[in-house]
């Protein structure tokens, strides 16, 4: 079981989700243009919202990964959802988020993966970090570009959405790169949270 823990920003909380978290979830990952950049269902309908919510939280119980709705302070509204797989045996996790369309371009994701890849390598110990997105979203190469995490290549055609095939790019972070980042962003005296 991962420990149920929730993380605090500047101006986010990422806390583990709860089962009313359903309707918010399909009201803002119901948008097609959110759902492109993921593998969320589209059109997303309450039981599919129900049943994903439900995987995350099965997840978080059994150990295979950590989920956190992604809320903000201020409001206490959700506007997305950060994530990792977990594969313990090899001390790595599969990062994932994605947001609301009205929370795009503020500095969120940023924000919410920072805190994430902090949490992964300094609480859970863990050795690799990686992150894939879709070619057709370079909005989230920026972001993991932001904290520090290497591109490392592209999966050509890896999936089918939509009907269309879509190359994959991905991204990865080590724990001695974390260190190094980190201590480089101290040296600079910013916090890009």
């Amino acid at each position: 079981m991962t420990p149920d823990v929730t993380i605090e920003t500047k101006r986010l909380r990422l806390r583990p989700f709860q089962p009313t978290d359903a309707e918010p979830v399909r009201r803002l990952a119901g948008l097609k243009d959110v759902a492109a950049g993921t593998f969320l269902p589209h059109p997303m309908e309450r039981q599919a919202a129900q049943d994903w919510v439900t995987e995350r939280m099965r997840d978080q119980a059994a150990g295979t990964g950590v989920a956190f709705a992604i809320i903000l302070v201020e409001s206490g509204d959700m506007i997305g959802s950060i994530g990792m797989e977990l594969i313990p045996i090899h001390e790595q996790g599969r990062l994932s988020y994605w947001l609301g369309r009205d929370y795009w371009n503020r500095g969120y994701g940023t924000e919410a993966v920072t805190a994430l890849v902090e949490y992964g390598f300094t609480s859970l110990k863990l050795h690799r970090i990686y992150a894939p997105h879709f070619h057709t979203n370079p909005a989230s190469g920026r972001v993991l570009q932001k904290v520090g995490m290497t591109h490392e290549g592209r999966l050509r055609e890896h999936y089918l959405r939509f009907g269309q095939r879509v190359d994959v790019e991905l991204y990865g972070m080590l724990r001695q790169e974390f260190v190094h980042f980190e201590s480089e962003k101290k040296g600079r005296g910013s916090d890009h949270r």
